[in-house]
């Protein structure tokens, strides 16, 4: 058990580099992974089902401790992050298909990788998880309702079989993650541990398939889908960390929120664009994914680096006040 701890620490903390491997592997081998696009749903249920086993008490008490700070980013999620997607899609020229991708991971809730991220950054983690949890809670709702006001003047989109997806591939794993941990109790811990490792070859395996499928377009469009995945993304942390200013919120906080707006559950949004759209409609998705495991630690180490800048100029500043 010991060993495979030490191979899930190994593996969540070189995760990008999995990701990154996997994705070029999948474009230049797409028939060696294109068997995997069957099983992304199920795979989506397994981490979802992991993210129930990780969640305790604390977690939620922490959106009553503070309602404004979780509110604020929740908030922040379901509506800085789609209409940066509406306006981008329609400023630049993409095909029907980028387009609903990029307003479905747009409406998507945080991933939680961003939790990582916030620890990493200095960041308010407990305000983190809380905001990841409740925005996943409320993606059944939120999600299909936001995908259907901000997509449906390209393709028809039915609210309803988003919801029934989404209550699915999400809210049922979670809830059973839950019940589980409650009636197992520290006997889930040891299994627990192993979580990262089912995460990353989950997560992997989802962007392997989506891209593999899409090779081809993928050689064709790639680049400007990335650009506005990057754009996205980029805005995504820009706004929110604004947003914690305008409210007035701690540092910490501001570096919390910045992150869970701009980190999105990118294999919510693949698997919702593979079952209710097209496959090329999950691309975007999945170079979300490849690329805001780039960008996280990007932003993670300006956010402690300014953090550190500011620790020491206020200790000179008492130093000089002293003096």
């Amino acid at each position: 058990m010991k060993v495979l701890e030490q191979a899930s620490n190994f593996v969540g903390k070189t995760f990008a580099i999995w990701v990154l491997l996997f994705s070029v592997l999948s474009f230049f081998i797409p028939s060696g992974f294109s068997w995997i696009s069957p099983y992304i749903v199920p795979l989506l249920g397994i981490i979802m089902f992991g993210m129930g086993l990780t969640l305790s008490k604390s977690d939620f008490q922490e959106v009553f401790k503070r309602p404004k700070d979780v509110a604020i980013g929740v908030g922040a999620q379901f509506i800085l992050m789609p209409l940066l997607a509406f306006f981008l899609v329609t400023i630049l020229p993409v095909s029907t298909e980028v387009a609903i991708g990029v307003i479905l991971v747009g409406c998507c809730p945080g991933g939680t990788s961003s939790n990582v991220m916030t620890y990493l950054s200095k960041g308010d983690t407990a305000l983190s998880v809380s905001i990841t949890a409740v925005s996943t809670l409320l993606a059944p709702i939120f999600t299909p309702f936001l995908v259907w006001m901000f997509a449906s003047q390209w393709l028809p989109v039915s609210a309803g079989d988003l919801f029934l997806s989404i209550v699915q591939i999400v809210l049922f794993p979670i809830l059973l993650g839950l019940a589980v941990k409650a009636l197992l109790g520290r006997k889930v811990e040891a299994g627990v541990k192993a979580l990262p490792l089912v995460s990353v070859i989950a997560i992997v395996a989802i962007v392997a398939a989506v891209v593999s499928v899409n090779q081809a377009q993928i050689a064709e469009t790639g680049a400007v889908i990335f650009a506005i995945v990057v754009l996205h993304n980029a805005l995504g942390y820009l706004t929110g960390y604004l947003l914690g200013k305008i409210f007035n919120m701690e540092p910490a906080k501001q570096r919390a929120v910045s992150i869970e707006v701009g980190m999105q559950n990118s294999g919510l949004g693949a698997s919702l664009a593979a079952v209710h759209f097209s496959p090329l409609a999950a691309v975007p998705s999945a170079i979300f994914s490849v690329w805001h495991n780039i960008s996280g630690p990007i932003i993670a180490t300006l956010f402690r680096k300014q953090k550190e800048r500011n620790h020491k100029n206020e200790e000179t500043k008492t130093m000089h006040s002293a003096s």
